[in-house]
């Protein structure tokens, strides 16, 4: 996958929030829509990431390979 990896949630939280405000979002007070994009946790790897969508890289730079480690199914 591509996208951006983060060692903590508050630069989880930042680079989420500058994608936010590039897109001007939310629109409307009370608007659903808060986010462009939200990140995750991967417990199995230890670190934050944003999955890549089209245009991020105006705001968030360059997307590198992030590998995930997938849970074992019980």
């Amino acid at each position: 996958m591509q996208g951006y990896t983060y060692n903590t949630e508050e630069e989880a939280i930042a680079a989420r929030k500058a994608a936010a405000d590039f897109m001007g979002l939310p629109k409307n007070p009370g608007d659903t829509t808060i986010y462009w994009v939200n990140y995750n946790y991967s417990d199995l790897d230890g670190f934050y990431y944003i999955q890549y969508v089209d245009g991020l890289e105006e705001v968030l730079g360059e997307a590198t390979d992030i590998t995930i480690t997938p849970h074992e199914e019980l």
